[in-house]
């Protein structure tokens, strides 16, 4: 008898031991980590994980990301119709070569109210012609199209902060990830090693069958978690890539950040600075002013164009009536009278072209309001739960120390002490989430008001 009784002594002295060692490498592992040394842009070799830095991240998505790349693209485009449209203000020049045999007597005498006559010959020549002047057209149109390119310009910002914010949020995805993986490998080691304890104690008939059960299930529930924490992770390494402009997976080792201090409560100052300096706002009140000068220019149809032409050359080939030398010089006025109301369509369609994207501003002003408010909201929200996790992660520790003790004295079942094993678990995954969550909605903040740059 008291040799049984020792054995049951020096059993529960090794369960104490054990679940406590367990219970401190769990706490050290969710501690942040060190910053990782600078890397290369580059993606390294497949299966090879990569060191990274939450600047680093930034950086490498900016220079590779296609949606950059794309919005690059459609500027340049833009500023390419500026210098169509300030062509006009440029003379045109072209040369020409013709030569003609007719037969005798030729005159043109149908499809036009002329008749002239047609001579044989062949001549060299050029033409120049130059607009004097349309009376401000062309100078609203170069005013609507440089508004347009710089709107497109700034919708290469809205992309580099569309670019960041997905990059912010995958890198703090995964780093709450890997995070919930250590928990969940911990739990699995801790729940296998309270499971082998519990059956050897069984075995020796000082536990029960259904503290075996007990902690059979439990341990079946932590590899169910440690099952879910490794595809979350993966996923999560798949988005960060996608973010990054990586067309295949690549595996990361992240820095952790510093915790960022508690967000502004001033909600108002936050929308008057997102209104301010959002590049989305900034890119549809030029595109507006861009529909004004668009609608000006519409309307300037209707006014006379003035050019002057100049034309010149040889005739080394012809017949006796036509001179070896030509030159000619004058001018042209057009005064629109009738054109089937074309151009009273195209000023209306310009204005409602205006009117749209009047709209469009209304309506942006309306979601940007809206988008900064819940921003707010969610960022004063995951910063109060940081303290929350934390104190609910001591009480759990303590509990569960208590209900440890409980179990070796023989003064609760294995249920309390399952319970408590839960919470604690619980607590751990909910504290990793509040820390990231935070980092990840004042990053969405940031870029709610266009700070994310």
């Amino acid at each position: 008898m008291k040799a049984r009784f020792r054995s049951c002594v020096v059993l529960l002295f090794a369960v104490s031991v054990l679940i406590s060692i367990s219970a401190r490498a769990t706490r050290a592992q969710i501690e942040p980590q060190a910053p990782s040394p600078a890397v290369a842009a580059t993606p390294p070799p497949p299966g090879a994980p990569q060191s990274l830095t939450l600047q680093q991240a930034e950086q490498i998505a900016l220079r590779n990301h296609p949606e950059i790349q794309a919005a690059i693209g459609l500027a340049q485009y833009a500023n390419q119709e500026v210098k169509q449209t300030r062509s006009v203000y440029y003379p045109t020049a072209q040369g020409s070569l013709t030569g003609v045999e007719a037969a005798n007597n030729s005159r043109i005498a149908a499809s036009a109210l002329n008749n002239p006559i047609i001579y044989d010959r062949y001549a060299n020549g050029f033409e120049v012609s130059q607009l004097v002047t349309d009376f401000g057209r062309t100078h609203q149109l170069v005013k609507s199209s440089m508004l347009h390119a710089q709107a497109q310009q700034e919708n290469v910002v809205t992309s580099r902060e569309d670019v960041l914010v997905d990059v912010d949020k995958a890198y703090f995805a995964v780093l709450r990830d890997q995070t919930l993986l250590r928990v969940a490998e911990q739990t699995v080691k801790q729940r296998q090693l309270v499971s082998n304890l519990v059956t050897a104690e069984a075995k020796n008939q000082l536990k029960s069958g259904l503290d075996v059960s007990f902690a059979q299930v439990d341990l079946s529930q932590a590899q169910l978690l440690l099952i879910q924490a490794q595809d979350n992770l993966q996923a999560s390494y798949a988005q960060l890539s996608d973010a990054l402009g990586y067309s295949n997976q690549q595996t990361f080792t992240l820095a952790e950040q510093p915790i960022p201090s508690q967000p502004p409560a001033d909600v108002s100052a936050l929308i008057q600075q997102a209104l301010r300096d959002r590049p989305e706002m900034i890119s549809q009140q030029l595109d507006v002013n861009s529909a004004k000068d668009y609608v000006t220019a519409e309307r300037d149809l209707w006014f006379p164009t003035i050019s002057a032409a100049g034309a010149a050359g040889v005739t080394p080939f012809r017949q006796d009536q036509l001179a070896s030398r030509y030159a000619a010089a004058g001018f042209n006025v057009n005064v629109p009278i009738f054109n089937g109301h074309l151009f009273g369509a195209l000023k209306g369609e310009a204005i409602a072209r205006e009117s749209v994207q009047e709209q469009y501003l209304r309506g942006l002003e309306n979601t940007i309001v809206r988008d900064v408010r819940t921003a707010s909201l969610d960022a004063n929200s995951a910063y109060q739960r940081l303290s929350v996790t934390e104190q609910l992660l001591q009480q759990a520790h303590k509990a569960l120390e208590l209900a440890q003790a409980r179990y070796k004295l023989g003064l609760s079942s294995i249920v309390e002490l399952s319970q408590a094993q839960l919470n604690e678990t619980s607590a751990e995954i909910a504290q990793a989430s509040a820390k990231y969550d935070y980092q990840t909605q004042i990053a969405v903040l940031n870029y709610q008001i266009g700070a994310l740059h």
